[in-house]
């Protein structure tokens, strides 16, 4: 039970990790954007900037998420069609051109291939005259969710584990106002998780990472207070809240109990908020704007430092502007229309939610139990205990759904005679041509004896002891691409084969 004593800001921070919460400073407004080429998604930036996000969040496509370049094979018929294709440095700095990094907090959404393109991102700031140290955001980086829950890995846990913490690493002394991580409970609850399972498994993803850390010799108070987390944002409006306030006091308890962190910045579990993408339905369209709008309010009683809303249309296609533009205005009303942020904790000590917060935390910190009994996380992971959960609580939500226990409006019930069509937008087919150019001309430009050297070296390196990332910001700046630094570092690890 909450200490009835206990305000904003103090230890366990179950009523928001600032005292004064959004009245010192309002959450950062993100829009997930990024589609076809470089230009494209730079030109959705500028719009996003215009209309007053305060943030952006970068979507780049499944051939650069899986380290393969736009002209592999595999990538056919993907090249930026779930996000931005970026092979090489020119395509990052196409992405930004005209954006001041040093003015801007990024987030970039991306897990096998993060290390590469924060690489790049930090090259690109360079080249505007930017230095590391004044860059500000976050990289997603957390590639065991991807395991149990989204499937875009590339080499086994274990090798990826070490990417991850050499980045922990490098970017404390390059880019020390960067968040590191972003442990994603978002695509864990995606996947079909409950509310439990989804703080219990992305605690119990930090819990992987931090002892990953502190067994590469790190301090725990050096690196902890760049870890951020990433949860979703789903319909149960009381219970949504809720979990963020449980989630904040059992990762503050974890972090001074277990792990000894003395810095009260090590304990602070600070989060980016999304809107439930699997709520969003193709049937009467405009009605997920209603969705999204509790489920944005949801977010901000609970406390989030970041948020974005989903699009109206995104079980259609990718957002149009005047979607984008709506999911925006739902969070600016919030903040400047409701008067919900002049409150810290406006729900703090409502029954209702504090007994929920007692349970989510005692059901989480059972399942935490339980994984440690396995031998870890990744021991759980190897074991498909972490994935079974997951399938058989998806498998139980859908058939409550088909059954009517659950009801979804427009869906299973109070359905429209007639469909309703709104606008969709369309990607330019000749995107996929235009970016195989431009990949292959970025291979025919540079020197190729530099190139190959530091590959290379690169290669050797995963193979022994050293820190990758001053050997993946090298070949970078050489122009290889991600293919082919993801491609030396399979040669070294291998690729993982789901069991």
């Amino acid at each position: 039970m909450a200490d009835p004593h206990e305000l904003p800001g103090d230890y366990p921070y179950t009523r928001g990790v600032y005292r004064d919460m959004y009245r010192g400073r309002l959450w950062t407004m993100r829009q997930y954007a990024g589609f076809g080429t470089a230009e494209e998604s730079n030109q959705r930036y500028r719009y996003l900037l215009s209309q007053g996000i305060t943030g952006l969040s970068v979507a780049f496509d499944l051939p650069t998420q899986m380290g393969m370049d736009s002209d592999h094979p595999l990538a056919a018929g993907e090249v930026g069609r779930v996000g931005v294709a970026i092979c090489s440095l020119p395509d990052m700095e196409r992405l930004f051109a005209g954006i001041e990094l040093e003015k801007v907090s990024t987030s970039m959404t991306i897990n096998s291939t993060a290390a590469i393109l924060l690489a790049l991102y930090v090259l690109t700031a360079k080249r505007q005259g930017v230095e590391a140290r004044k860059l500000n955001g976050t990289i997603q980086n957390d590639i065991l969710k991807e395991y149990v829950a989204r499937g875009t890995y590339i080499y086994p846990p274990r090798p990826a584990m070490r990417i991850i913490t050499d980045l922990f690493a490098w970017a404390g002394s390059t880019v020390p106002e960067w968040n590191t991580i972003s442990i994603s409970g978002y695509h864990i609850r995606e996947a079909g998780s409950t509310c439990v399972q989804e703080v219990a498994f992305t605690l119990a993803n930090a819990i992987a990472y931090i002892e990953a850390a502190l067994q590469a010799g790190l301090a725990i108070d050096d690196f902890a207070p760049r870890l951020s987390f990433f949860f979703n944002v789903h319909n149960n409006f009381l219970e949504e809240i809720a979990k963020f306030r449980a989630a904040r006091r059992l990762y503050a308890t974890l972090m001074r109990e277990r792990f000894g962190a003395r810095s009260s910045k090590s304990m602070l579990l600070r989060f980016h908020a999304q809107t439930a993408g699997s709520t969003l339905t193709a049937q009467q369209p405009d009605v997920n704007l209603v969705r999204v709008s509790l489920q944005a309010m949801a977010a901000v009683l609970g406390g989030a430092q970041s948020l974005h809303t989903n699009s109206r249309d995104e079980a259609l296609s990718l957002p149009t502007e005047e979607s984008v533009r709506l999911a925006l205005r739902t969070q600016q009303i919030i903040a400047h229309e409701t008067g919900v942020p002049a409150v810290a904790d406006p729900l703090g000590g409502s029954f209702a939610i504090e007994e929920m917060t007692d349970r989510i935390e005692k059901e989480a910190r059972a399942y935490l139990e339980r994984i440690d009994a396995m031998g870890g996380t990744l021991a759980a992971i190897e074991s498909g205990f972490i994935q079974t959960e997951i399938q058989n609580a998806a498998y139980l939500y859908q058939r409550d759904i088909e059954s009517g226990k659950t009801i979804v409006a427009g869906v299973n019930r109070f359905t429209a005679a007639e469909s309703t069509s709104i606008p969709t937008f369309r990607l330019n087919p000749a995107v996929e041509q235009e970016q195989v150019k431009r990949v292959r001309d970025v291979r025919a430009s540079r020197s190729e004896s530099e190139h190959s050297s530091r590959l290379a070296a690169l290669e050797a390196a995963a193979r022994s002891t050293g820190n990758l990332m001053p050997h993946i910001v090298a070949c970078a700046e050489s122009l290889a691409t991600v293919g082919e630094i993801s491609d030396c570092l399979r040669a070294a690890f291998g690729e993982y084969q789901e069991h």
